[in-house]
């Protein structure tokens, strides 16, 4: 990067950062440090749940996954506005009343102190292991910049997020989500733009649509209902519409977020505004992806994304194949751009046969390139078997340090860093007033004073902070960081939706029932995700839906078991 980028985004992190210290200065008690003092207005709060819901993952890992395989990840966000309306109309006005810090102190209120540990210990290493991965994503951008190890610049990530989350709790958290969110808006239309501008001359953007989509990249709507297909309009409504029930209802880092809304009005205002504006923002981003795979048509792209990994390669005693496999990846790509300019020229044409057999040629040539792909990461594992050969996550920051002009390439990173700032700070924050409020407070020092407890919270931030950055030392191998995020998610999510949903509508179970019933449902669920039984959305409506069931079934067992009362003389 020049001088310019390095302003840039030292300047833009610089500038977050002290805003985020200076606007949650004074917090001095547990309820401005956990909840803000509850003083936030709505676009505060819907900016602030689009931020930690937005991680870094977000802005890296989706325009690969458009990239890759196309639109369809778009579905999964079908099902946010319907569970927005549910949220507004039954989770948020019963928090508010309750006057709680975390979620889960209304489940002790409703069943006992051991369904709400239950679910808070769930919450915990859920969002604990994800955090992990959220804090990966941005290390992964240094280490591509200044082609270093992902273990310094986690470790250097990580302890900038833990200094602002400690020092000024939730205020810092939701105020610099606020301006961050405002940075990456401009920044995402701004890389649009770009991209579509570095296209070849004839090449404008509806064209750049129409050859994606003739390589397979535009299947943004899928109708048929198939089990194991992950993104389709069913599983997004569906299974979508119970994962983000559940992340929204349930998972503290966001429900801390519309907790900060200065009435029940505000809060359901910030939860509609992001249930509308979150699904054009992800179309956005994956159009970015598509865009970007269209403009590798026309440039060659590196055989592999990863530069450090690549640069490894290069340098070790396997070089003479890796340049054997270069030879044949250029006479490859140069097949592939004959074929692709036959295209095009069908396309002017609007010759439909011509057309078909040219789709079908270029997908044989993408085959190829692919091919020749797998190969060089073979060589990378030979080389090296802890080589981290999905480059996923590289393809998006590897067009933008090569392509953009000085300056935006600085405000893009920087957008990167900011919004797994935001994330993470988020998280951090959740993990924190939940390991304080619902199992120091409840069961360790249950009399303690304000300031002990404030205390407890910071030492709790920066224990889940070293614990997150540890998580984020082995992110490397878990593929896609956004579907690892929302796989990970997905074998919680539904057991504790299903606890919640029975708190608030099945009256006639207890505490014990619900109990193991989530113990139970829990074990299923993760049988079922361990063998792939079905695409992981729907594990969120099988958790669901076992927790009420068996919950119901264990409930009636013990009232059917019950002595009958005896008959007063």
């Amino acid at each position: 990067m020049s001088i310019l980028d390095w302003c840039v985004l030292f300047g833009t992190l610089l500038i977050i950062v002290s805003y985020g210290v200076y606007k949650s200065r004074g917090t001095k008690n547990i309820d401005g440090y956990l909840l803000g003092n509850q003083s936030l207005p709505w676009y505060s709060v819907c900016l602030s749940v689009m931020a930690t819901q937005a991680s870094a993952i977000t802005f890296l890992s989706a325009p690969g996954l458009a990239y890759s395989s196309g639109m369809s990840f778009v579905q999964f966000y079908f099902g946010l506005p319907l569970a927005m309306i549910v949220l507004c109309i039954t989770f948020v006005p019963i928090f508010h009343r309750l006057k709680v810090y975390t979620a889960y102190e209304y489940l002790e209120q409703r069943f006992d102190l051991n369904t709400r540990v239950l679910t808070a210990i769930l919450f915990l290493i859920q969002r604990g292991l994800s955090t992990g991965i959220t804090i990966y994503a941005p290390a992964i951008i240094l280490s591509t910049i200044l082609n270093i190890n992902t273990v310094y610049t986690t470790l250097f990530i990580g302890s900038i997020v833990v200094f602002y989350t400690v020092y000024g709790g939730t205020k810092a958290v939701s105020y610099t989500q606020m301006l961050q969110m405002s940075i990456i808006f401009l920044g995402l239309f701004a890389a649009g733009y770009v991209v579509v501008s570095l296209l070849p001359e004839n090449i404008g953007f509806v064209k750049a649509i129409s050859v994606a989509g003739k390589m397979g990249r535009t299947n943004a709507i899928d109708f048929t209902f198939d089990w194991n297909n992950q993104y389709t309009v069913w599983s997004g409504l569906i299974g979508g519409f119970f994962l983000q029930l559940s992340y929204f209802g349930t998972d503290q880092s966001q429900v801390g977020r519309y907790l900060t809304g200065s009435s029940v009005s505000q809060s359901r205002l910030g939860l509609l505004m992001n249930g509308l504006v979150k699904i054009p923002m992800q179309f956005l981003i994956l159009l970015i992806g598509i865009l970007v795979f269209t403009f590798y048509q026309f440039n060659k792209p590196p055989i592999f994304f990863n530069s450090f990994e690549l640069n490894k390669l290069e340098k070790s005693a396997y070089k003479p194949q890796l340049d054997s496999i270069y030879v044949s990846y250029e006479a490859a790509f140069a097949a592939k751009q004959s074929e692709l300019l036959k295209l095009n020229d069908a396309l002017d044409a609007n010759d439909a046969s011509a057309i078909d057999e040219q789709r079908q040629k270029l997908e044989l040539a993408d085959r190829e390139t692919k091919a020749l792909n797998k190969s060089a990461t073979d060589l990378m594992l030979k080389n090296d078997s802890n080589a981290d050969v999905n480059d996923n996550n590289y393809i998006f920051l590897s067009f933008v340090t090569k392509y953009l002009p000085q300056g935006l390439i600085g405000l893009l990173i920087a957008i990167i860093f900011l919004a797994s700032m935001g994330s993470t700070a988020s998280a951090l924050n959740s993990l924190a007033s939940t390991s304080v409020i619902d199992v120091y407070k409840r069961l360790i020092k249950k009399d303690g004073s304000d300031n002990q407890y404030l205390s407890a919270s910071r030492w709790a931030t920066i224990f889940w902070g070293v614990v997150c950055i540890i998580m984020a030392l082995y992110a490397s191998k878990i593929g896609n960081l956004i579907e690892a995020v929302n796989i990970l998610g997905s074998y919680v999510y539904g057991t504790v939706l299903g606890i919640f949903l029975v708190a608030f509508y099945v009256k006639l179970v207890d505490g014990r029932s619900v109990f193991f019933g989530a113990v139970f449902a829990e074990l299923l669920v993760c049988i079922t995700g361990y063998f792939e039984v079905v695409a992981y959305l729907w594990l969120n409506v099988i958790g669901c839906l076992l927790v009420i069931l068996i919950s119901l079934l264990i409930q009636l067992i013990k009232s059917y078991r019950l002595p009958a009362s005896p008959i007063e003389p």
